[in-house]
């Protein structure tokens, strides 16, 4: 038996005496000084989190938060930051929102960073949902943020997101790439190539075979340069609802990584296992998978309800409820409880704890848990204090087959 692999997801909550003290400190988002604090208390997480165990470090990818809730532009410049602090811990992010990105740019920092982490290092991928960013840094790809609602801009959003993927695997493995898409080609021009290139004769003789034709014009690029892990870095991909995008993790080997409720995770998960498997990839139930939680550990259950309302009440209100209009609406008092409620919040004092991950696990084993924390709205020694005690008295109860020598 082995245990589950943990990652610490942090991006930074600027704190606030909640929703009326971020509106007296507006833009909150712009106080340089409370960033250059924040980032460098954050180096401080990472390298107590590693001393503590835990797997992987991970950052996200969004812009624009001038409300100071989710601040984490360039998860790339902290992966590389943070792997020069490390001892053990992989690095990653949950992740780049591939349709507002250039897939060869990724394939390109990524594949760095692999290099510069000698190996310790996982990608990820989120297909977008905040339309005031997205729309913005995405309009080369006419791109929209979206859920998961069947409409036509979710239809295309996925069609962006899955393109640009599969392009940044051909990037990472293939000597050099032509890339044909609906929504991106390389080279640029694709009908022409790119002609009149000055040095196309030593490209012609020393690149990448077929890169230059015989008139000297660029046909293909070389991506460069190529992943330290072979065939590339581990891949997990954000879940929300969907079941398309459980079935594009199986078809490649990603990792999806459920943002959801245990029973909407319960649907998928052997989903995830069947249509691997079509694609001669043969996982047990929960290898290869990823849940995602906001957990409190404390010392009351009154506790539990004073974190939940101090440290998350203001983001699960006013920004992921607005996202989301399958988050209840009420007072409060309501949204407290549904925050209990949803099993994606999970906590209490430590015997419930214990008790609510013993309860999920039953239901959803998963290789990998990702734990979230609304630091720097909940403070570090305190965010700390919790991770200490999910890692040395709830991990241990959180027994799993070994998926390492299973799938040998």
């Amino acid at each position: 038996m082995a245990l589950p692999k943990v990652v610490l997801q942090l991006y930074p909550m600027f704190p606030s005496d909640g929703e009326e003290g971020r509106k007296a400190k507006r833009p909150l988002g712009n106080d340089s000084d409370m960033y250059h604090e924040i980032v460098h208390e954050w180096t401080g997480i990472a390298k107590a989190a590693d001393e503590m165990g835990v797997w992987g470090l991970g950052a996200i990818e969004h812009h624009f938060h001038s409300e100071g809730y989710e601040v984490g532009p360039n998860p790339g410049v902290l992966n590389a930051y943070w792997a020069s602090q490390v001892k053990n811990a992989h690095v990653g992010a949950l992740g780049y929102v591939a349709a507002t990105q250039d897939p060869i740019r990724i394939a390109e920092e990524t594949a760095i960073l692999d290099h510069l982490t000698k190996g310790k290092y996982w990608v990820g991928f989120a297909r977008g949902y905040q339309s005031r960013w997205t729309n913005v840094i995405g309009q080369f790809s006419d791109s929209v943020a979206t859920v998961s609602d069947g409409s036509d801009a979710d239809k295309r959003n996925r069609e962006i997101f899955e393109e640009r993927v599969e392009m940044v695997l051909k990037c990472w493995t293939e000597e050099s790439v032509r890339l044909e898409g609906e929504h991106y080609v390389a080279p640029y021009p694709l009908d022409t190539g790119v002609e009149d290139y000055p040095a196309w004769k030593i490209a012609s003789e020393a690149g990448a075979i077929g890169e230059i034709d015989e008139n000297g014009a660029v046909q293909r690029v070389s991506v460069v340069p190529k992943p330290y892990q072979k065939p590339h870095p581990p891949v997990m991909v954000a879940a929300s609802k969907s079941p398309d995008s459980i079935k594009f993790c199986a078809k490649h080997g990603f990792i999806p990584t459920y943002f959801m409720t245990t029973q909407g995770m319960a649907d998928l998960i052997d989903l995830y296992v069947d249509e691997a498997a079509k694609h001669g990839r043969h996982f047990q139930r929960g290898q290869n998978q990823n849940i995602v939680r906001w957990p409190h550990i404390t010392k009351t259950s009154e506790d539990y309800d004073r974190k939940l309302r101090e440290y998350d009440l203001d983001i699960y209100k006013n920004f992921y409820g607005p996202f989301f209009p399958q988050f209840p609406q009420g007072s409060d008092d309501v949204l407290v409880q549904s925050m209990k409620d949803s099993g994606i919040f999970i906590g209490g004092t430590l015997d419930e704890s214990i008790k609510a991950w013993k309860e999920t696990y039953e239901q959803v084993p998963a290789e990998y848990i990702t734990l979230i924390f609304h630091w720097a709205q909940q403070p570090k020694d305190d965010m700390l204090e919790e991770l200490s005690t999910f890692m040395e008295k709830v991990l241990p109860e959180l027994e799993i087959p070994d998926f390492a020598m299973a799938a040998e």
